[in-house]
């Protein structure tokens, strides 16, 4: 992300190059800093294709592409540009979504997510 580890820029087209990463990944950690922990995730297998709940809440950026959320019993379809959320322990996964589907991932807050307001 740069030299400073306070602030900086994680240009997606660089990002883009680190996937696969060296086991085949198509999810790469880009920034980890007290709670939070942001990847780049890819197609053919952007986390998660599978109902997958996560102990922290979770916010997907769609760079590229377009599909479907399923979250709690619910089918939303996406685009590039949306943002989606995903509350810490729900259930969810990627479905119906383009080859080219690129997504920045950003895990956040304390374990079992934040207290609405």
């Amino acid at each position: 992300m740069g030299e400073s580890p306070r602030s900086g820029v994680i240009g997606f087209a660089e990002a883009r190059t680190h996937i696969p990463g060296p086991a085949g990944e198509h999810a790469v950690a880009f920034l980890k800093r007290g709670s939070l922990d942001v990847r780049l995730a890819a197609a053919p297998r952007v986390p998660p294709t599978e109902s997958t709940p996560h102990a922290q809440d979770e916010v997907y950026v769609v760079v590229r592409g377009r599909g479907v959320l399923f979250h709690d019993g619910r089918r939303d379809r996406f685009e590039a540009g949306d943002l989606l959320f995903v509350a810490a322990g729900a259930e969810h996964r990627f479905e119906d979504y383009s080859d080219d589907l690129a997504v920045w991932v950003i895990f956040y807050g304390p374990q079992g997510g934040e207290i609405p307001r």
